[in-house]
């Protein structure tokens, strides 16, 4: 039942843009002034996302085999295929709505905003609430197979990773242009590009890792490995020692045991400092920028190791795919809003090309729009062959994008596997995930 997954994590894409819409929607009510290029962003999302491959791939696979397997899904079915069917109608009308707005119809903009992302909640609570049940009840072991097939096929211009990647660009123009209170608040859009694939060697190697606070001990005896290329995800509770392990591994937090092998090298009692210079980069939990330097300081000292003919190249490269950052780029670092300061530290890190990228909490504190566009920012850099570690309390995003996953308790690691593997595990799903 992969498929299922995801179209679960579709819809909480759509409920996310939806939610974002009806609070920009208040903010035009209390005055605020509307963006053309922010809804013209979410109606491309909608269009090229939604109607053209969502909906189709709902049609032509799960609607069909429900209608066959089932007698009670007739009227469920027509209601739903009718909510796809008009889809393009309504978003024309929407963006009718929009350049009507310009000419002083503000009031009824926002109340066609609203009524179309009330229906869209209300369909997906629809196939959440009833299809979706309905489907794992009537839906044979061949039918899902079918199903999962169609849905898995990389290669189809309608389910592949290219239109994966059109996606994950046409939301990371939404959140950009969004309006600061619910996203990156820039006035363009980004670029997230993808780059080589990735190769398999060990590129890390931890083994026995232990580490304490005086006398209490935060790590009991860690070992882990990442793969060149591979994102692994660091899962589990608050103050299970995922940040400490981070630091330790950046050479931050000392070690009491234990060793560090990275690229072949034994780094164990190198300084942090060091352990920078051969590419471990780490952006913190919390952020952490320097706030009274501006934007475009604090990304130069993450560059401070790098040799000086390639930091403006760099520098380019993190405004291509944050342009708020260079909007702002000789502006305090303190007056950015939360998101703007989680994607400055991630540029940060970023600046000191990283052979491996470590991440702490990255959506940590962020708005729901934030919070997708954090894990898609890291999906572009996976797709580009980056080495990652992922340390997340938002267990299921973290792990439905790794190859691999460890979970943490109380400075051990209590279960490793594939992130499917874990997503599937009862004892993570129950701990974790909460299902």
């Amino acid at each position: 039942m992969q498929a299922i997954q995801i179209i679960q994590e579709e819809h909480r894409k759509l409920w996310r843009v939806a939610i974002t819409v009806d609070s920009v929607a208040d903010e035009i009510d209390a005055g605020s002034a509307i963006t053309p290029a922010f809804f013209e962003a979410v109606f491309d999302y909608i269009e090229t996302f939604v109607d053209q491959a969502h909906h189709p791939k709902e049609d032509g696979y799960l609607f069909r085999l429900v209608r066959q397997r089932s007698d009670k899904a007739e009227a469920l079915l027509a209601s739903l295929e009718a909510d796809h069917q008009g889809g393009p109608q309504r978003l024309q009308a929407l963006r009718a709505s929009l350049a009507r707005a310009g000419q002083g119809e503000r009031a009824a903009f926002t109340q066609a905003l609203r009524a179309y992302t009330e229906g869209l909640k209300r369909h997906i609570r629809l196939e959440e609430r009833e299809l979706i049940p309905l489907a794992k009840e009537v839906l044979l072991e061949a039918d899902w197979q079918e199903i999962d097939q169609a849905f898995l096929n990389n290669k189809d211009p309608l389910f592949g990773d290219q239109a994966r990647e059109e996606y994950r660009e046409l939301y990371h123009r939404i959140v950009a242009l969004a309006p600061e209170s619910v996203g990156l608040g820039s006035q363009s859009a980004g670029e997230l590009k993808k780059g080589a694939a990735p190769k398999q060697e060990v590129l890390l190697k931890v083994s026995a890792m232990e580490s304490c606070y005086g006398r209490i001990k935060a790590l009991k005896g860690i070992d882990l490995e990442v793969r060149r290329g591979e994102t692994v995800a660091l899962v589990g509770a608050n103050g299970a020692g995922k940040t400490t392990f981070l630091r330790a591994v950046s050479g931050v937090q000392p070690m009491s045991a234990g060793s560090v092998q990275f690229d072949g090298e034994d780094i164990s009692r190198l300084r942090s400092d060091m352990r920078m210079r051969r590419g471990i980069c780490q952006s913190p939990e919390g952020r952490q920028v320097f706030g009274p330097l501006t934007i475009e300081d604090n990304l130069r000292l993450g560059a401070y190791t790098q040799p000086k003919n390639q930091v403006e190249g760099d520098l380019e490269k993190i405004f291509a795919m944050f342009p708020i950052l260079k909007e702002k780029r000789k502006l305090p670092a303190g007056t950015l809003s939360g998101g703007q300061q989680q994607m400055l530290a991630i540029g940060r890190a970023l600046m000191g090309r990283p052979r491996l990228l470590l991440l702490d909490e990255p959506s940590m504190g962020l708005a729901p729009l934030l919070v997708e566009e954090v894990f898609n920012v890291i999906k572009t850099l996976k797709a580009q062959g980056m080495s990652i570690i992922l340390a997340e309390q938002n267990a299921f995003a973290a792990l439905a994008i790794a190859d691999r996953g460890y979970v943490m308790e109380t400075g051990r690691i209590t279960l490793s596997g594939t992130g499917q593997e874990l997503i599937h595990n009862e004892q993570v799903r129950a701990a974790y995930l909460g299902m």
